[in-house]
């Protein structure tokens, strides 16, 4: 039962929960984060602070879906837009760290911090937003039975930085049904793990069972993994003015994104796009011309495949939970993961 337009662009799709179906809770979300914020200010520049105002703050949104799918439409507990003020900081960090890790020079159309102010600054204004998580997680607690979640945040956090460095340290000359496997290990550390983090924080945070809470995050899980592969084949599909970056940077940068790995599957150790992974150098047009061709092959429909099975695993782990337009939404949000360029 769809509820959204899942061939909308990406921020109208959010921006409808955020209006329609969390419209309550905006102003409490705003509140919160100028509370978490405030302590920083004098650290901040106004740069910095937009990165919460120009985010699409989809993390926060299954935190928020997920604690009302089992509370309902009555006034949430303040524990609860903590919660999602504390994972929206929480990923912010690791939007900042990403940067630094990829020399990136724009973040969400802003100048990155490590750009704007350099690696060693930017290194601490990101242990800033995640120290802040931290504290705003520790302060949602009112009962002995949360305490779980601040273990659960640390450990979605330590996963991150694992994912990250899986990433780097991955050998290209794999066989690529290796690289598969260490693909989707990462991915469940570097992006899942966030999502399963959001979705399982609000049902604990809105009092409900520690049963609901596990099979929430095993759909975070999912939609996490169909999100990454969705940006893998954007990353090949998309120009700079879609997806704000250079097409084909994943190939630039020799990063196993899935369809490049299934390509390198399909043609072997001797096609371009296995020579360029190795690190074997290319000119614009020849890049362009792998990049079509992969485009064009068998291992990008099935990474597209794959990330469509995530998203409905995902939609079948909701069935449990009560109908209802909160469950729908969840639902809705995984299938314009994968809809959403279709």
């Amino acid at each position: 039962m769809l509820i959204l337009d899942t061939t909308a662009p990406a921020e109208d799709v959010l921006g409808g929960v955020w209006t329609n179906l969390l419209a309550d809770d905006v102003p409490r979300f705003e509140s919160f984060l100028e509370q978490a914020l405030a302590p920083q200010q004098e650290y901040l520049t106004d740069d910095e602070r937009a990165l919460y105002r120009h985010g699409k703050r989809l993390r926060p949104a299954v935190l928020l879906l997920a604690a009302r799918m089992v509370h309902g439409s009555a006034p949430l507990p303040d524990k609860v837009l903590q919660g999602a003020v504390s994972l929206e900081m929480l990923h912010v960090a690791t939007l900042i760290h990403d940067d630094i890790v990829d020399g990136a020079a724009l973040r969400r159309g802003l100048p990155s911090v490590n750009a704007a102010r350099g690696t060693e600054t930017a290194v601490l204004v990101g242990d800033l937003q995640f120290v802040q998580a931290i504290r705003g997680f520790v302060r949602a607690i009112d009962r002995d039975r949360d305490m779980g979640l601040i273990e659960l945040v640390l450990d979605t956090a330590f996963q991150i930085g694992c994912g990250e460095l899986d990433e780097l340290r991955t050998d290209l000359a794999q066989d690529p049904e290796l690289l598969a496997t260490t693909y989707w290990s990462t991915a469940d550390r570097k992006t899942a793990a966030l999502f399963g983090l959001a979705a399982e924080a609000g049902v604990t945070l809105a009092d409900g069972h520690s049963g609901d809470a596990r099979r929430a995050g095993f759909y975070g899980r999912r939609l996490g993994r169909a999100l990454q592969v969705m940006d893998d084949l954007f990353d090949l599909a998309q120009d700079e003015a879609g997806s704000g970056k250079p097409r084909g940077m994943d190939l630039l940068r020799r990063r196993a994104s899935l369809p490049l790995i299934y390509a390198m599957q399909e043609w072997g150790p001797t096609h371009a796009v296995s020579r360029i992974m190795r690190g074997e150098p290319t000119g614009a047009e020849a890049l362009e011309r792998t990049l079509a061709e992969v485009r064009g092959g068998r291992g990008f429909s099935r990474a597209y495949t794959d990330a469509r099975a995530q998203a409905l695993e995902a939609v079948e782990l909701l069935r449990p939970f009560p109908a209802g337009r909160y469950r729908y939404a969840l639902e809705d949000l995984a299938l314009h993961v994968v809809d959403r360029g279709a």
